[in-house]
């Protein structure tokens, strides 16, 4: 994790000049280190600062430590599009591009975040996800659900996408966005639910004319329940309905995931559908690129609100949450990016060797 004190090494610093003692730099990778190592808030931001600070060559220009205050003004403050540069930067320091990837886009609310005082949702965080290498690599920002569909362009405006596989759960399968990702030379893996009913009934009218052209299955056991994926592709062509097919750019197979979980009290199951321009002749392929996807909820949403408490976040003010958000973010690429420990070392253990070993941050 040496890479931890370079992230913040050219950070614009507009401050009025003489009025802040501390660097800004030397606060940011404050902020970071104290969630690396497992702190929570301000206070404990403040506590890192007074305890461990001058072990790690930060503040030494200062006699005193910077408060609680102090690090709820600056989160306030920062302009977020600074550290979603860091971010992104970060994340492709540990991969020489994002080709051949699989790019998982998805929203999130930032549930421990107040509501804005011209609406009642809150702030989501749209974050695109390299689901190979577990890598934030982009974050946008937006003040409503429904307004995800104009920043998902925004947010692919910010990635180098050439060669990946982009997938987007419903809110994104919009034709312009197709579009865009086709133009940035990728490919796009797109859900289909009712909020494009004419290409939903196409698909599902696809798979009940008989025409498949590949099955693939698999089953996961585990903690009492027994899950059974059946994935089954067929061509775009298929869907017969020559309206839904001209709309849509570049579509060439339809697909379809059936998951059924069996427990103790029964089973359930559930069926999902998706596009692609892509035309590669195994359903497994299209079934990799679904759970992949499903990654993103396991390996980064869940991670930040439970090992990194986001869900809980009592940060409300102007700009506090997005960069908190991202914060935590980088932390996660850093744990991730790790690779000294075992690959069974959870990220818990590893915030906690963070905080025993200097070595380690």
């Amino acid at each position: 994790m040496a890479t931890t004190y370079q992230i913040f090494a050219d950070f614009p610093d507009h401050r009025v000049t003489g009025r802040c003692i501390y660097s800004i730099s030397d606060l940011l990778t404050i902020s970071l280190l104290t969630y690396l190592c497992g702190g929570e808030d301000y206070v404990d931001m403040s506590e890192f600062a007074h305890v461990r600070a001058r072990d790690f060559n930060l503040l030494t220009d200062n006699d005193t430590s910077p408060s609680p205050d102090t690090f709820e003004r600056l989160m306030s403050a920062v302009c977020p599009e600074e550290l979603r540069r860091c971010l992104s930067e970060h994340g492709r320091s540990f991969l020489s591009s994002l080709g051949e990837k699989q790019v998982a886009i998805d929203g999130k609310k930032l549930r421990g975040a107040s509501p804005r005082t011209n609406g009642t949702r809150g702030d989501y965080i749209l974050s695109a996800y390299v689901t190979e290498n577990h890598l934030l690599v982009g974050q946008e920002s937006v003040t409503d659900k429904e307004n995800e569909i104009p920043a998902i362009p925004r947010l692919l405006d910010r990635l180098d996408i050439e060669g990946a596989v982009v997938s987007i759960d419903a809110a994104g399968t919009q034709t312009a966005i197709a579009e865009r990702i086709l133009e940035g030379n990728a490919h796009y893996f797109l859900a289909v639910k009712d909020n494009q009913p004419s290409l939903r009934e196409a698909v599902r009218y696809a798979f009940r004319c008989g025409s498949v052209t590949d099955t693939s299955s698999e089953m996961e056991t585990g903690h009492g329940r027994v899950e059974e994926r059946v994935c089954r592709i067929a061509s775009a062509d298929s869907m017969e309905d020559e309206a839904v097919l001209s709309r849509w750019p570049g579509v060439r197979t339809v697909v379809e995931v059936t998951s059924t979980v069996t427990t103790p009290e029964g089973a359930a199951s559930s069926v999902r559908h998706y596009i692609s321009d892509e035309d590669h002749p195994r359903a497994a392929y299209y079934a990799m690129l679904a759970r992949g996807h499903w990654g993103i909820e396991n390996q980064l949403h869940w991670m930040h609100d439970v090992n990194l408490g986001e869900g809980a976040c009592p940060a409300r003010k102007d700009n506090a949450p997005q960069n908190l958000s991202l914060l935590k973010k980088i932390v996660l690429n850093l744990i991730r990016a790790d690779g000294t420990d075992n690959v069974k070392t959870s990220l818990h253990q590893k915030r906690k060797r963070a905080a025993w070993n200097d070595d380690r941050v």
